[in-house]
């Protein structure tokens, strides 16, 4: 009697143990695809302002999830993401606040961490394409209109940088924060008044808040 409980205590374990290794290796093997959409505080860097002002838009995309290990995945995304700042300018040619909004699409390929089951770090590259672009005049202007003399010809068409975050993973649903900063000027050198400027000499910074939805 005893050999035959001992005996069917260890047929229980080995199938306890092998319905839990395969369980891991179905998370393990699973990949996600999902939406992903929040708002973004966006800044113009630059040391050549007067001062930089912080303005609020959106962004929206699509990420896919593919899981490496317990603790590792690589997640690629496109994005929808509007970027740009407003600068205020005091100096001799240009004085007055300007607003830039630059709509790019942004492709980030990150590497995720597991910090515990719900939560992860992320962090990677992402290169980001101009789409559009728009320039308003808030304030001052009088010598050099910020509108009338800068167009998309005078951005630079491709950014490039570094993102990292934080994402809780609840099932299906998810909430994250992210900070990305470009490497690139979003401007190029034009001449104004057979002066040389770089308008706006800056790089993007991006703080995003956001939600996703897994649809597997």
């Amino acid at each position: 009697m005893k050999k035959i409980l001992k005996a069917a205590f260890l047929i229980i374990m080995v199938l306890f143990i092998t319905n839990s290794q395969i369980k891991a290796q179905d998370e393990i093997s699973k990949t996600r695809f999902g939406i992903k959409g929040g708002i973004n505080k966006i800044l113009l860097y630059t040391n050549n302002a007067y001062s930089t002002k912080m303005i609020s838009t959106f962004h929206f995309g699509l990420f896919a999830k593919f899981t490496l290990s317990h603790s590792f995945a690589i997640q690629p995304e496109i994005n929808y993401s509007p970027k740009g700042g407003e600068i205020t300018y005091n100096d001799l040619l240009l004085n007055g606040s300007v607003r830039f909004n630059y709509n790019y699409l942004e492709v980030p390929l990150l590497i995720v961490y597991n910090l515990f089951e719900n939560c992860n770090i992320q962090a990677g590259p992402y290169a980001a394409f101009l789409i559009s672009n728009k320039v308003s005049n808030v304030s001052g202007g009088n010598l050099f209109d910020f509108e009338k003399n800068i167009n998309k010809s005078n951005n630079s068409h491709f950014d490039a940088g570094f993102a990292a975050g934080l994402s809780i993973d609840i099932g299906k649903l998810g909430m994250g924060i992210r900070y990305s900063y470009g490497f690139i000027k979003v401007a190029k050198e034009s001449s104004v008044l057979d002066t040389f400027y770089t308008i706006p000499s800056a790089h993007n910074a991006v703080t995003s808040f956001y939600l996703s939805f897994s649809i597997n």
